[in-house]
């Protein structure tokens, strides 16, 4: 299977819907969260009007002409947000396509795009639980603190060059 990765085309943000309610780290796949679920505020400032803030960004991987996963940024007041100037990642890859190298692969090539747009730093949030944690650590993500359920992580994009 040829994974590739370019740059989401603004027709197709509205595909940003689905990933952003597959990257809700479920631990019990037999009981899934309804999908409205990602009209919760806290949820829709991920993806509601993508594309019309300055460090709004998304990639996505491609396999056979089917987008199989998306990793996005963007400045917002969310679950890993550290201030207004720091964007935030989100990354999903859909079922049946993770744990393959596909969100590592996005992750960094996110990483990427950031530094040539001057991002010094960059945040995100997950479960203390979620098997993704490792792989934010892979590419460059420390624990800077941490709630309840959640690390909040970051990246100095400055020190990783």
């Amino acid at each position: 299977m040829e994974i590739k990765i370019r740059k989401m085309d603004p027709s197709e943000y509205e595909l940003l819907s689905d990933f952003l309610y597959e990257a809700i780290f479920q631990r019990d796949e037999n009981n899934l969260l309804p999908r409205e679920i990602i009209q919760e505020p806290a949820l829709r400032i991920y993806i509601e009007d993508f594309g019309e803030k300055k460090h709004d960004h998304c990639l996505c991987a491609v396999a056979d002409d089917v987008i199989v996963g998306a990793v996005w940024t963007r400045i917002i007041k969310g679950y890993g947000s550290i201030d207004d100037s720091i964007p935030e990642f989100a990354v999903s890859i859909r079922r049946g396509f993770r744990r393959k190298g596909i969100g590592t692969a996005l992750m960094e090539q996110m990483i990427e795009l950031l530094k040539r747009e001057g991002c010094e730093k960059a945040s995100l949030a997950v479960q203390k639980d979620n098997y993704a944690v490792r792989m934010y650590q892979k590419t460059g993500f420390s624990i800077i603190d941490e709630n309840e359920e959640e690390y909040i992580m970051m990246i100095d994009l400055k020190e990783n060059e």
